[in-house]
């Protein structure tokens, strides 16, 4: 497994990470989840991302169960705070200093730790004032509670601001969790430039395109069964955005590419955003101990300038690059 540097920080981070969105309290058994956390472990990941809002706060649960036993500091744990979890009252959500402070401290609870590598705004909160938040994230810092920060899915001119707060208040915002792989590259005009000049990193998510990049689904055929666009409690919807026949044929086409270079699918998805230098780590998850595995073998993997440019020609105009996608990922009112 390879570390990169988490931002203008000391804090090195598993260049894969796992993940545990949609998969634990959820779609896998707390057994089957178990176990692909020790295949995490066993791959020479120590970087563990989830969030409290996860199967309502069911995936930390199971997060920390699977992590009990091993030693903290060989770990990196993340989670994330904003959208609503528990009964869903009117506190219940958001970014305010009340619910921020009170989600701390039930995620180190669930996580059973005390004290949180990254906490992650987990989108911007325009019913709450910056100034705020990233107060009540400070006042975590300097209780210990929490060591670094971060945010997931904020523009351009939210993570200037957010950083500017930041170092007015004493501690570093040192990554932004969007979405990223070869078919959504909507961080590329804006998000990625300013996060590098202001010494952020990103943390991908669904680098393989919630499996869609894995070349499994085939055009004008019916999903394999027990695949996430066959799953009821969330999946299906994900996924529904790349189910076109376009998409999945100009997919279909990257088999070359991969078998040239001795990977799967799944590897060359995650090699992919791992080229990207402002990229720290990409997030895999997975149902089966055997796809953490696959993925992790990513970790590493330099693709060639001209199988770069395949990948780009295959998927031609599939490819999502419009900055303003960034903007729609955050409510413009709070949940509730």
């Amino acid at each position: 497994m390879d570390y990169r540097f988490l931002g203008r920080s000391g804090l090195k981070v598993s260049e894969i990470t796992y993940g545990n969105w949609l998969t634990h309290g959820s779609q896998v058994e707390d057994e089957a989840a178990t176990a692909c956390v020790r295949a995490a472990l066993d791959a020479g990941i120590t970087t563990f991302d989830t969030a409290d809002t996860y199967a309502n706060t069911r995936a930390e649960t199971v997060l920390g169960e699977a992590l009990k036993g091993e030693r903290r500091e060989s770990l990196e744990i993340f989670t994330k705070v904003y959208f609503p979890t528990g009964p869903k009252g009117a506190n219940d959500t958001g970014l305010s200093r009340k619910h921020v402070l009170e989600s701390c401290e039930g995620s180190l609870r669930r996580l059973q730790t005390d004290h949180i590598d990254l906490y992650q705004a987990h989108r911007y909160d325009y019913a709450t004032p910056l100034e705020e938040t990233m107060r009540a994230f400070a006042d975590l810092v300097r209780q210990g509670k929490v060591l670094y920060v971060g945010v997931s899915e904020w523009t351009a001119d939210q993570l200037r601001a957010g950083h500017a707060l930041a170092e007015e208040m004493g501690f570093q915002l040192v990554s932004n969790q969007p979405q990223y792989s070869a078919l959504w590259r909507v961080i590329e005009g804006e998000v990625v430039p300013t996060s590098r000049e202001l010494g952020i990193s990103q943390v991908v998510w669904s680098p393989i395109a919630q499996g869609v990049l894995t070349g499994k689904y085939v055009p004008g055929q019916q999903p394999p069964e027990g695949s996430r666009a066959t799953d009821s409690k969330g999946g299906k919807d994900m996924i529904s955005r790349w189910m076109s026949d376009d998409v999945l044929g100009r997919v279909q086409d990257l088999k070359p590419v991969a078998s040239d270079l001795g990977l799967s699918m799944a590897q060359l998805a995650v090699a992919w955003v791992l080229q990207n230098d402002n990229v720290a780590a990409a997030l895999i998850g997975a149902s089966k101990p055997e796809q953490v595995h696959d993925n992790a073998a990513a970790a590493g993997v330099r693709i060639p300038a001209d199988a770069m440019a395949k990948i780009d020609e295959a998927l031609g105009d599939a490819v999502a690059t419009d900055p303003a996608l960034t903007a729609d990922s955050s409510p413009k009112q709070r949940l509730g």
